[in-house]
């Protein structure tokens, strides 16, 4: 791989030459701008907006435009006399655990290269040293004529670098919240943790882009002379349509997701069985009321009808007369 950055990881005293390479790639597939009636291309020219003629890029130069509107110039000179200590060193200047970085502030990635046979021990004495101690190193670096923040950690055996926007390029989340007041009730919640287990987990290494897949077999239709794909028949089911009944939604969800995995696609009544949970106890306790009542009403009686036969053999049986 390409570097596209040479320097050095300074860690305290210790300097470790590195090469910077990209971690990512774009597969994206791009188009060009035609002119749709004959299909040529269309490019863009770089003019001048005073003289009106087309510059090249040797004659163009940098300037910041103030609030009036006034170009004021920058030179490379101007730009390289400002004190910029990590022009071509990455400065680690903390230690902190991964959960303590924002993933708002994540930007672009990055391979660091031991720069040289000298570079590999320090550069194993860092990866090591980060591996055992669980967390993340945070940097600052120039790159591209501005200094900018990193995160290096460590993947696999190789110390990657995570650009980071710094704290005060992240927009607060104002309202972004729903503003109305949104009740919502155990059985629906029961339902989304029902559909997030089914759903289950995924290893991201088999997921990949559908929709660049279809663009590039409808390219390919195209160029072997055919028509391209067919549109989707209408009246298909998704799209940004309000949701009428959340239960509803939620319930018909689990079902598919069930099926998808091949699993059978019935829906416990959530709602249904924590009434019955419920209602049990009470059950329980009115049959065993009526159990004792009943009870208690066989002892009562068995204890009358045995005092009435006593009362009834005491009449029968003679008084002993003494002589």
């Amino acid at each position: 791989m390409r570097s596209i950055w040479n320097g050095a990881i300074s860690f305290g005293l210790v300097s470790i030459p590195i090469k910077l390479v990209n971690a990512t790639e774009s597969r994206s597939v791009s188009f060009r701008q035609i002119h749709a009636a004959d299909g040529g291309r269309i490019r863009y020219r770089k003019v001048c907006e005073l003289d009106g003629e087309e510059v090249t890029q040797a004659e163009i130069g940098k300037a910041y435009e103030d609030a009036d509107g006034t170009m004021i110039p920058i030179t490379d000179e101007d730009l390289a006399a400002l004190p910029l200590p990590t022009a071509k060193t990455i400065e680690i200047v903390a230690f902190v655990p991964a959960a303590d970085i924002d993933p708002l502030q994540m930007d672009a990635a990055y391979y660091l290269s031991a720069n040289g046979v000298p570079a590999a021990k320090p550069y194993t004495l860092l990866r090591e040293a980060l591996k055992r101690s669980d967390k993340v190193a945070v940097a600052k670096y120039a790159l591209r004529g501005r200094e900018r923040l990193g995160m290096l950690r460590v993947v696999d055996d190789v110390i990657a670098m995570h650009g980071l926007l710094w704290p005060d390029e992240i927009r607060a989340p104002e309202g972004v919240a729903p503003e109305t007041p949104v009740t919502v009730r155990d059985a629906e919640l029961d339902l989304a943790d029902a559909l997030m287990a089914t759903l289950g987990e995924v290893d991201l290494s088999t997921l990949h882009d559908d929709y660049r897949e279809a663009v590039e077999e409808m390219i390919a239709a195209k160029a072997a002379g055919g028509a391209g794909v067919a549109p989707p028949e209408p009246g298909g089911e998704g799209g940004g349509g309000q949701v009428i009944d959340l239960m509803a939604a939620l319930e018909k969800s689990v079902r598919e997701a069930k099926e998808a995995r091949g699993e059978p696609a019935e829906v416990t009544d959530i709602k249904a069985k924590k009434t019955t949970a419920k209602k049990a106890p009470a059950a329980r306790k009115t049959a065993a009321a009526k159990k004792t009542a009943a009870a208690k009403k066989t002892t009562a009686t068995t204890k009358k009808t045995a005092a009435a036969k006593k009362a009834t053999t005491r009449k029968a049986t003679p008084k002993k007369r003494t002589a």
